[in-house]
């Protein structure tokens, strides 16, 4: 008996797997996993949501008042940004309408694991150039650059590594791509960098027509239940992911939660310094554990990329950090078994990790 069948490049996706909430015995655990803002959400953004809208009626369709306080905080034209489910949604958009069977989308080969997949699900070819010290190298991406390549893919800051390309070396990549690729910078941790390097990014987008620039809700604003992301580049290519994003995409409550949560910028603030202060204390409690074979990846984001190559394993670390009540990030399917990616929490959450990774070490916590 016959049956509907897919696409034969369909059956090599694998869904994306998010981070874990429970022990393997079904225990919660506190989420150090999915790199969620342990501030929670801008109490502006919370009261926003507590007020009342008609179920019933479909949300503004272009996201209007949010495109235009989006442009209104970052300096940008509104008819130039594009908001969807999360940036996810407009990334894959993106890969959707300029790639498909024989083409090449490229990243690095520590990024996001999402970007294969969305190579994958319009039949397209991902492909991952080689690593510097498990940051992105433009040397070797632009190596890695085909007469197939479309669409490359840069997170910056990087998950899960967390490491950060200056606007100067972001400017060099572009400056090497043929004016035919596309060059899409995701800047999901965007907020947490020095916010004198936050507008790098959009002023190459404004500059070029081969260039998008992503940003989420997600991280820095801890919206990530709402599902709010936009992009911005250049009119054909706004227009583009446009014709490609879901109708009515950005729920009643997103645009009401990201527009409030856009007036807080002292919650963002807030944030950032809180991560800024937290990392350090977590990287420098790794290093001081550095003779038992453990390290950590510079990060510019909110977490750290913890490498255990000493007698104590990954997986030791990951069960012990379990048993203390908290949920991290192990990648094997990313290539990086010996390594935990761990999401920058609350201060108690960071000094019991410290003090965990302590204990397994043999040293007092």
């Amino acid at each position: 008996m016959s049956r509907p069948e897919s696409k034969p490049w369909i059956s090599a996706i694998h869904a994306y797997v998010p981070g874990k909430s429970k022990s393997a015995s079904g225990k919660p655990l506190t989420k150090l996993s999915a790199n969620e803002n342990p501030l929670g959400s801008s109490p502006a953004a919370l009261a926003a949501l507590t007020k009342g809208h008609v179920a019933a009626d479909y949300p503004d369709p272009d996201a209007r008042g949010l495109r235009e306080k989006i442009a209104e905080v970052h300096g940008l034209e509104a008819d130039r940004i594009v908001c969807g489910t999360g940036s996810g949604e407009l990334l894959h958009c993106a890969v959707q309408a300029l790639c498909g069977p024989g083409d090449e989308v490229l990243a690095s080969r520590y990024s996001f694991s999402l970007y294969p997949l969305l190579a994958q699900k319009v039949g397209a070819s991902p492909v991952l150039a080689e690593d510097e010290g498990y940051a992105a190298s433009v040397d070797k991406l632009l190596a890695a650059v085909t007469p197939a390549t479309k669409v490359v893919l840069l997170d910056n800051p990087n998950n899960p590594v967390g490491t950060f390309l200056p606007p100067s070396e972001v400017a060099r990549l572009h400056a090497g791509l043929p004016s035919d690729v596309l060059l899409v910078v995701d800047e999901a941790y965007g907020e947490y960098i020095d916010p004198a390097l936050q507008q790098a990014g959009f002023e190459l987008a404004a500059k070029h027509e081969n260039v998008l620039v992503s940003r989420t809700f997600s991280k820095a604003y801890g919206l990530a239940s709402e599902r709010v992301g936009w992009v911005t580049g250049a009119p054909h290519l706004i227009d583009l992911v446009n014709r490609m994003r879901g109708a009515f995409n950005v729920s009643v409550s997103g645009q009401k939660a990201a527009l409030a949560a856009l007036g807080d910028q002292s919650f963002v603030a807030a944030s950032r310094e809180h991560n800024a202060r937290e990392r350090a204390r977590l990287a420098e409690a790794i290093a001081a554990l550095g003779n038992h074979g453990i390290s950590a990846s510079p990060s510019e984001a909110n977490f750290l990329l913890i490498h255990f190559e000493g007698a104590v394993t990954a997986t030791a670390a990951l069960e012990a950090l379990s048993d203390a009540g908290y949920a991290v990030r192990h990648l094997p399917s990313q290539g990086l078994p010996r390594s935990l990616r761990i999401t920058i929490g609350t201060t108690e959450a960071t000094s019991d990790v410290i003090a965990t990774l302590r204990r397994l070490c043999g040293e007092a916590a």
